[in-house]
């Protein structure tokens, strides 16, 4: 009898420490945000839009800074010569004009960080929407994040996939973008038909 209970007991403790080992294992892997959102080409195409746009909007207030300049340059040269009345009046015109130089500065790039903030903001969560999908296509547990928000401090290298998830994603937009290139002519001529 002491034998049967000994038997069944190891078979019981074998069976549980099975089923430990089975609920232990679990597939990890990790993504190094900084490095996926520095070389994804989609996240590069906004950030140039971004700072095509900012120039663009720069040259419009550059040309009034140069004006604002040249008027300040001939204040300083004509306020002897038309006297203190003169000065002081002008001279308020000229911080008018310098107050609403700079507002329009602050317009401007409150403006662009606003937007392009939304579209990093989608950006951002199409990636992690991406990643989810990905990982649980690919069977995984637990991807985790590094980079600048570092929620992982130490991970093995093998367990990184950042080069994956930017090849994958790389692929999808650039696909993305040839489908859109080529349905942009059909809308065309859909338009041009109706005219």
């Amino acid at each position: 009898m002491k034998k049967s209970i000994f038997i069944f007991s190891l078979l019981l403790a074998m069976a549980s420490c099975e089923k430990a080992a089975e609920q232990k294992e679990f597939k990890t892997a990790y993504v190094d945000t900084s490095k996926l959102l520095d070389e994804y080409t989609e996240a590069k195409d906004i950030e140039e839009k971004y700072k095509a746009k900012g120039e663009e909007m720069g040259k419009q207030l550059e040309a009034e800074l140069v004006r604002f300049r040249s008027e300040a340059s001939n204040f300083q040269k004509n306020a002897q010569t038309y006297g203190p009345q003169w000065a002081q009046q002008k001279g308020a015109e000229l911080q008018q004009k310098e107050q609403e130089l700079s507002y329009a500065q602050q317009a401007i790039l409150r403006q662009l960080q606003e937007e392009s903030g939304k579209e990093m903001d989608s950006l951002v969560k199409d990636i992690k929407k991406y990643i989810k999908d990905y990982g649980k296509e690919k069977g995984y547990s637990y991807i985790y994040g590094t980079g600048d928000a570092a929620t992982v401090l130490y991970a093995k290298e093998e367990y990184d996939i950042t080069n994956e998830m930017i090849k994958l994603l790389n692929e999808r937009y650039k696909s993305k973008s040839s489908s859109e290139t080529k349905e942009e002519p059909k809308k065309d001529k859909d338009d041009t038909s109706k005219k």
